[in-house]
């Protein structure tokens, strides 16, 4: 974390603020006073929110965990990348186009739309967000069409190492399983389909106790719901989880652990109110978000010590 004099609406040693901090990827920025904290979530889309940021602390046996998808219980970082670097390559008219490494925080864990006007800003200005995302989902219906049907890329979504070994005993332990996803229903679905279908383990919508995906797209011809606004990092799909999904109360969220490898969800997950294992091979460490979580793994296994 980066101190600094300045944020867009606050100031150090004015107003009560002790101090502002923001992380390597600049997301966000906390604003620290004497008897709270406050977090600045900055948004590409110009809707930025002010939240507090709660002291967590978890309290074991669990009552339930909460866990990401994309890169912690299926690995498809790479494929989901992917897809918003071809979806540039069509703005630009520029087949063969490759993305920076420098991107990959901004292009992984928000939003298909944060992702997109990202792209925009540096490589296409002047382009529109709605035209991106229809090249976005022709592209993204033709690849889950091709993968579904076994045509497409094999390799787009794997369970992550020792997933079922993990669900399974956290299930058996009596704790509530949910998961949740910046990505929307028609993206994440497929995913978690096809992960449990290579481990043999059944419906998901019959193993998890829920599911909270950011919503339908809104796309010409149909209806969307809200989710390209209000996703991590923003609290909501997080705390509609537990509390709407699993019936946890805010007063019991102590027995509740968040499980991330993405530095939008770690801030999603304190945000929430909720203690956030990090898990590695994400960006956490790389967009400097590392020193938010209350514990750090490298594999799902090594959770089970701390929720048991």
């Amino acid at each position: 974390m980066n101190e600094i004099k300045k944020s867009d609406y606050f100031e150090a040693d004015k107003d009560g603020v002790k101090r502002i901090i923001t992380p390597d990827d600049k997301k966000i920025d906390i604003i620290e006073f004497d008897d709270k904290k406050l977090c600045y979530v900055k948004s590409a889309m110009g809707y930025p929110a002010i939240y507090p940021l709660h002291e967590t602390c978890f309290e074991p046996k669990a009552e339930a965990i909460l866990m990401d998808l994309d890169g912690t219980s299926v690995h498809s970082e790479e494929f989901w990348m992917w897809v918003i670097q071809e979806t540039t390559a069509r703005l630009l008219g520029t087949p063969g186009f490759t993305t920076e490494p420098e991107d990959q925080p901004f292009i992984s864990g928000h939003s298909v739309s944060e992702h997109l006007q990202y792209m925009i800003d540096k490589y296409a200005k002047g382009e529109s967000l709605e035209k991106a995302r229809g090249y976005y989902f022709e592209i993204v219906n033709y690849e889950l069409n091709e993968i579904l049907h076994g045509r497409g890329r094999q390799d787009a979504f794997s369970p992550a190492p020792g997933l079922k070994e993990f669900l399974t005993t956290v299930k058996g332990e009596g704790i509530k399983i949910g998961l949740v996803t910046s990505g929307l229903y028609e993206k994440a679905m497929p995913e978690i389909v096809s992960a449990f279908r290579q481990l043999d383990m059944g419906d998901p919508v019959e193993f998890y106790d829920a599911i909270i995906t950011a919503g339908q797209a809104l796309r010409k011809g149909q209806t969307g719901t809200l989710g390209e606004l209000a996703p991590k990092p923003h609290p909501w799909l997080y705390a509609e989880t537990a509390r709407v999904g699993l019936g946890i109360p805010f007063k019991n969220r102590n027995k509740v652990l968040g499980i991330e490898d993405s530095s939008a969800g770690v801030v999603s997950i304190k945000l929430a109110g909720f203690a956030c294992c990090g898990i590695a091979g994400g960006n956490i460490d790389r967009a400097g978000i590392d020193e938010l979580c209350d514990y750090h793994v490298d594999r799902l296994s090594q959770i089970l010590n701390i929720i048991l």
